[in-house]
């Protein structure tokens, strides 16, 4: 099984400049918690990805106004991206070593789907969605174990 046979196709995608605002309106409106960046309508070439936990974390959290931001300035770069011939198994590796739920999909005319967990988990065994789940659970907690102020 290959990537496009499991991802979420034509996602919504925003440019560098977007409003924070209108990057979570975009999360809103199409039941996502995650947005490709890209450089621009043309290329649709992903140089970003932002979260709805970056937001949180990177505005809200340190006390910004996410209202005067916008997507640069809380995106995540560079970021991994993966083809639509890639394999799902190869696909859950790397989401499983880069500690990702979510990988943006690219052809030769840019950003053309994202795969997450659950894509994985309609579409994989249930031993597989388990591993990446638990993989990626796992190494965050951890992250955040280490984290905690003591």
């Amino acid at each position: 099984m290959q990537v496009r046979d499991v991802m979420t196709n034509s996602p919504a995608c925003c440019m560098p400049d977007t409003k924070l605002q209108d990057v979570a309106n975009l999360m809103v409106n199409c039941d996502c918690g995650a947005i490709p960046v890209v450089d621009d309508q043309k290329t649709m070439h992903v140089i970003g990805i932002i979260t709805d936990r970056d937001i949180a974390c990177r505005t809200v959290a340190q006390g910004k106004n996410p209202l005067g931001m916008t997507a640069r300035d809380c995106m995540s770069s560079p970021v991994l991206t993966i083809t639509p011939e890639t394999s799902l198994e190869q696909c859950c590796q790397l989401m499983e070593q880069n500690q990702v739920r979510r990988l943006p999909v690219e052809d030769g005319e840019g950003c053309c789907g994202m795969v997450a967990q659950a894509d994985i988990a309609r579409s994989a065994s249930a031993d597989t969605t388990a591993e990446v789940v638990k993989d990626i659970s796992l190494s965050w907690k951890q992250g955040m174990q280490s984290a905690q102020i003591h």
